[in-house]
């Protein structure tokens, strides 16, 4: 492909089913989803919120304020889990994460993407699976298709494009290159 050959008005996003009508859609982006990543809104509403369209949530997740969720009937999260301030949960597809799972502040698991090879851009979605007990640090990414395994950690400001095995760290490269101060 060359460097002119994307044709991003061709885009038809075919293949990708938001989950809901176009009313839900509006309701949620528009008025709902603003509300509940108000630091006003109290945790214990934010969860009634977040049931009411359709995410499933174990007892006792926690998702702090600031929290951008693209469909929550999209979304699934374990028992005791957390989700830190500032985290985005860009979720074209389904995430699923589990028990005792730690997403800290502004991460971002992302379901979304194109395909570079095709001129229109089409959708290349796939879901991301978050084990039990895995923890995805500050500012880390997780990019769709991924699965990261139980009891795996995931460190600050890392970029995840593979699956990660159970019990594995995976960490953002270290800086190369020092200036005196």
């Amino acid at each position: 492909m060359t460097r002119n050959s994307r044709r991003l008005a061709t885009f038809t996003g075919v293949g990708y089913d938001k989950g809901r009508g176009t009313l839900v859609c509006a309701a949620w982006a528009l008025v709902v989803e603003p509300l509940q990543r108000s630091v006003l809104c109290p945790p214990s509403v934010r969860t009634h919120i977040l049931r009411a369209f359709g995410a499933s949530l174990g007892t006792g997740a926690l998702i702090r304020h600031g929290v951008r969720i693209h469909w929550p009937w999209k979304l699934t999260v374990g028992e005791d889990s957390w989700i830190g301030v500032g985290a985005w949960l860009l979720n074209l597809e389904p995430i699923d994460i589990g028990s005792d799972v730690c997403i800290s502040q502004e991460a971002m698991l992302c379901t979304g993407s194109h395909r570079a090879d095709d001129p229109a851009f089409e959708f290349d979605n796939a879901p991301i699976r978050i084990a039990d007990g895995a923890w995805i640090a500050l500012r880390a990414t997780v990019l769709r298709g991924v699965t990261v395994g139980e009891g795996a950690v995931v460190g600050a400001t890392a970029l995840v494009t593979r699956d990660v095995p159970a019990g594995r760290r995976v960490l953002a490269p270290a800086a190369t290159e020092t200036r005196p101060v």
